[in-house]
């Protein structure tokens, strides 16, 4: 569906920052090992990539492409002004890109590291008399050198380095479990609903727990625009969980357990054991547990009042700031559940533009195949109308397909549905309530006879 997120993805897990002459045959290749060994693709500084008085592109790209940075500060790291340039490019990268940095103070005071104390002073004095001509260079060291001692991390002197380097792959594992959920290549359309939905979200304020719904009809993308949403801000909270097709794991309301289970497990990282046996128990052990924690939860597809109540409690479950969201094909449940009307957002259908690209991404359709197809590239938009579900199982079926073929399907789509297309439509039929599905199979058939007297 829709349009790609902005923010690249990482090539990296894990950039290395550190002083050669002090810690590449201890520490660093330890940890570099058993960084390696766990499965976490780690980016080695080597003396090879530094090269005359520019540092190499090859750093400050890796840089930006990790998703964590683990500088190491030991005694002489402030001697070198590589190290410092990386220091600071990490730093920018955490303000710009979300980048986690973790330092390691080895053998070294964090403050002799953010005050410029002992060898951090002397390495700074000699520096800035290098650099004299160029003083704010040495002024913006100092301010990453500041704000990179502030961090939490972790402090080594006398102590094990094998117990560090195990807290250290640990964080890191732990961090990484943490990642973005997978979202199809194919976005189009995308950007205007995420701003409306971040609007509403106010994630500037932390003054209140803020909930949003999402609803329109079966297929038309509220899922994946809840993933993309979900993607964008999760790093932002203590604890984040999506749930996803709520209506269908629970089995019409009747087993909450497990998704309760899943949402401690995943706000709480909790590494063993179920904390949840009675679906009851589990609305007070949710609220006592979390009631402190900015928690971002996705309840996605949700279609009975009792799931809302039993996984977000009735709004007093989570801490300040936290945002829960929710998917839904049923508007009345969002209000029943006393999200006004301000907080719901309509998915609508993709314009008549955004369904064109969308299906030409998914038939991978050239420019010279859209113009010699034209007539029936609108006529399986015509069938589609704007839904993006229509649009990718249909686009993908005709991949690669002869214009016979793609008469052919369009002929027998028209009489018999595909049935990837009407299972998720049929939901919403089997949703209605007896005296509502009686009103719509009226309406439905009046139409029908109306079609047959023209």
């Amino acid at each position: 569906m829709m349009a790609s997120s902005s923010k690249s993805k990482s090539i990296y897990d894990v950039f290395l920052s550190f002083r050669g002459t002090d810690v590449r045959n201890s520490l660093i290749s330890h940890l570099y090992q058993a960084l390696d060994q766990n499965g976490i693709y780690t980016f080695r500084d080597s003396e090879e990539l530094r090269k005359g008085d520019q540092i190499s592109a090859t750093l400050m790209k890796a840089i930006e492409e990790s998703c964590i940075a683990i500088i190491v500060f030991s005694e002489n790291y402030a001697s070198s002004w590589w190290c410092l340039e990386e220091t600071a490019k990490i730093m920018e990268c955490k303000e710009q890109k979300d980048l986690t940095v973790l330092p390691v103070f080895y053998k070294v005071d964090p403050r002799e590291v953010r005050e410029g104390r002992k060898s951090y002073r002397e390495a700074l004095d000699k520096h800035e008399d290098k650099f004299k001509n160029d003083l704010e260079k040495v002024k913006k060291w100092k301010k990453a050198l500041f704000d990179a001692g502030n961090l939490s991390g972790w402090h080594l002197n006398d102590e094990d380095e094998s117990k560090l380097i195990l807290q250290i792959v640990k964080e890191i594992s732990n961090h990484l479990n943490l990642m973005p959920l997978y979202v199809t290549k194919h976005l189009v359309g995308i950007e205007t609903p995420l701003v409306k939905l971040k609007e509403m979200l106010n994630l500037a304020s932390d003054n209140d727990v803020v909930m949003v719904g999402l609803w329109g009809q079966g297929g038309i993308g509220k899922t994946t625009l809840a993933k993309v949403l979900y993607n964008s801000m999760f790093r932002q909270f203590d604890g984040s969980c999506f749930l996803g097709n709520v209506r269908e794991a629970s089995k019409d309301s009747k087993d909450l357990v497990p998704l309760q289970n899943k949402l401690l497990s995943d706000v709480l990282s909790l590494q063993n054991g179920l904390v949840v046996t009675n679906a009851d128990r589990g609305i007070n052990i949710i609220q006592h547990r979390l009631r402190r924690k900015k928690v971002l939860l996705v309840l996605d597809d949700v279609d009975d009042l009792r799931q809302l109540h039993a996984l977000a409690g009735e709004g007093k479950c989570f801490g300040n700031g936290s945002r829960v969201i929710v998917t839904t094909r049923n508007k009345h449940l969002l209000t029943c559940y006393g999200i006004d009307q301000d907080h719901v957002y309509k998915v609508k259908p993709l314009s008549y533009h955004e369904a064109h690209e969308l299906l030409s991404n998914h038939a991978c359709l050239t420019l010279q195949k859209l113009e010699n197809m034209t007539d029936l590239v609108k006529s399986v938009l015509n069938h589609a109308r704007g839904l993006p579900l229509a649009l990718e199982v249909l686009g993908s079926y005709l991949r690669g397909k002869r214009e016979d073929i793609w008469e052919s399907k369009l002929e027998e789509v028209s009489r018999i549905p595909d049935k990837t297309i009407t299972d998720v439509l049929k939901i919403s039929y089997d949703g209605l309530k007896e005296n509502d599905l009686e009103i719509f199979l009226d309406v439905t058939c009046f139409f029908k006879w109306k079609d047959s007297k023209l």
